[in-house]
C-alpha cells in the first residue's frame, strides 16, 4: 500500500489522521480540513467574465496584460502574480508582481473610495521573475524573485521612493513573505522541490537592511510536531547561496504562498498539495490541509499556491492549475470552492488580496484564456464577505 492510499484510508476511516504536536487541539481545530459545504453556498453559472461565484457576488476586470489600464497611460504588465492591498486615504492600492523573465517588476492600481480606478503606475522594474511576496506592517511591498540566488525587493506601493534590494533576507528562489509584527520577524518560502522555510529577524523592526536569517529544522519524521531554528551563516552570499548552508534544514516540496494571523503562519507547498501551519508560541508545525487526507477523488483544492485570509479566520487558497479555483478553508476545517474562472485552463490563479475594508477581493489569471503571459487578466470580486466565522 503506497503512502497516498494509506493516508486517505486513515483519514476516511477515523475522521482525520492523528498528527504529532497536537496543535489542532490547542487552537480549536479538529484536524486537517475536509470537503464540505462552504459558508457562501454553491457556485453559480459563469458570469460575463467567465467567473463562477456564489449568489450575491459580482466580478469585473480591472486590468489586462499589454493594455492600458482604463483612464491611464500605464500598460499593465504580463504574467501578473503575487499581490496585496494598501490603504490610500479613503481609497486603496493593489500591487501586482510580474513573473516575466529579465524585466519582472511590480505595478500598482490606485482605487478611489467608490472603487473607481484613479491611477496606475510602476513601482519596480528591471528585476527578474517576480513571483509572490508580502506586505509589511509599515506599508511596503516585498516583491520576491523566483530565480536561483534571487532577491527580495522592498518597494513603495505609493510610488514615492525607489525599490531597495534586501540581500540580508537571503539569495535563493524566493516565493512569498509573511510578517509577524508581534514577534517582529518575517517568514519566507522557497520554491524548490526541496525548498526550505526561513525566518528573518531585522536588527531594527522596520529596517530590513540587516538582521538574522534562520532556517526551520526538524527531524524528517514525524511530519509534524516541535521544530527548531538554525541561523544561516552567510545569507547574502551569492556564490554559495542560502539554501545549503545548514545541513539540518527541513525540506518542503515546493514552497508557495504564506499568510500570518494571530501568531500563526500558514504556508503552502505545491509538490504535495498541502497547507501547513506553524504556531510560533509553541514552535510546532502542523498540517491544515492535505489532499492525501480526504477521500479519493473528492479533493476540492489541488495545485495549492498563493494564500490570503480574513480577520475572522477564513483562508483563501488559489490554485495553480487544478480547477482554476480559489478555495476557502474555514476555522472549523471545511474546505470548499469560493470561485472558479472558466475558459482559462492553461493558466493559474495568482495574487489574491482583500481591499482594506474587506469588501473586495483582487486576483489574476496569470496567462488568461490563451495560456500566454501576455494574456493575463486581473479581476475584482465584490460581495458580502462574512466578518464572523
Amino acid at each position: 500500500m503506497d503512502r497516498r492510499t494509506f493516508l486517505r484510508g486513515t483519514a476516511v476511516g477515523t475522521g482525520g489522521l492523528v498528527l504529532g504536536g497536537s496543535l489542532w487541539a490547542s487552537v480549536a481545530h479538529a484536524g486537517p480540513a475536509q470537503p464540505g459545504s462552504g459558508p457562501y453556498g454553491a457556485l453559480s453559472a459563469p458570469d460575463a467574465n467567465g467567473v463562477r461565484l456564489p449568489a450575491g457576488f459580482t466580478s469585473r476586470v480591472v486590468a489586462r496584460s499589454g493594455r492600458f489600464v482604463a483612464g491611464t497611460t500605464h500598460l499593465w504588465h504580463g504574467a501578473p502574480d503575487g499581490g496585496a492591498c494598501f490603504r490610500d486615504g479613503a481609497g486603496w492600492i493593489y500591487v501586482s508582481n510580474s513573473e516575466l523573465p529579465l524585466v519582472g517588476g511590480v505595478s500598482a492600481l490606485r482605487f478611489a473610495a467608490d472603487g473607481s480606478i484613479g491611477g496606475a503606475y510602476s513601482i519596480l522594474g528591471g528585476s527578474n521573475l517576480n513571483c509572490a511576496g508580502g506586505a509589511t506592517p509599515w506599508g511596503t511591498w516585498l516583491s520576491c524573485e523566483e530565480i536561483a540566488f534571487g532577491r527580495v525587493w522592498e518597494t513603495d506601493p505609493y510610488g514615492r521612493t525607489g525599490a531597495v534590494k534586501r540581500d540580508a533576507m537571503g539569495r535563493f528562489k524566493h516565493e512569498a513573505a509573511a510578517a509577524d509584527p508581534d514577534r517582529r520577524v518575517i517568514y519566507l518560502t522557497e520554491d524548490e522541490p526541496d525548498g526550505c522555510f526561513y525566518r528573518f529577524t531585522p536588527d531594527t523592526w522596520g529596517d530590513l537592511a540587516r538582521g538574522r536569517l534562520d532556517v526551520l529544522c526538524a527531524p524528517a519524521a514525524p511530519v509534524t510536531g516541535p521544530v527548531t531554528w538554525r541561523t544561516v551563516p552567510r545569507p547574502g552570499d551569492w556564490l554559495t547561496g542560502t539554501r545549503n548552508q545548514v545541513a539540518e534544514a527541513r525540506r518542503f516540496k515546493g514552497g508557495e504562498g504564506a499568510h500570518h494571523r494571530d501568531g500563526r503562519v500558514w504556508f503552502t507547498t505545491k509538490g504535495d498539495n498541502r497547507v501547513w501551519v506553524y504556531d510560533a508560541a509553541s514552535s510546532v508545525l502542523d498540517i491544515a490541509y492535505d489532499d492525501d487526507l480526504v477521500p479519493a477523488g473528492s479533493a476540492p483544492l489541488t495545485g495549492v499556491d498563493n494564500i490570503t485570509g480574513r480577520p475572522n479566520g477564513d483562508l483563501f487558497v488559489a490554485e495553480d492549475g487544478g480547477d482554476m479555483q480559489i478555495c476557502l478553508i474555514t476555522p472549523d476545517d471545511t474546505v470548499a470552492p469560493f470561485l472558479q474562472v472558466t475558459g482559462h485552463d492553461g493558466s493559474e490563479i495568482t495574487g489574491p488580496a482583500f481591499s482594506p475594508d474587506g469588501r473586495r477581493l483582487y486576483f489574476s489569471s496569470q496567462r488568461g484564456t490563451s495560456d500566454s503571459p501576455a494574456a493575463g487578466v486581473t479581476f475584482e470580486v465584490t460581495g458580502a464577505f462574512r466578518d464572523a466565522a
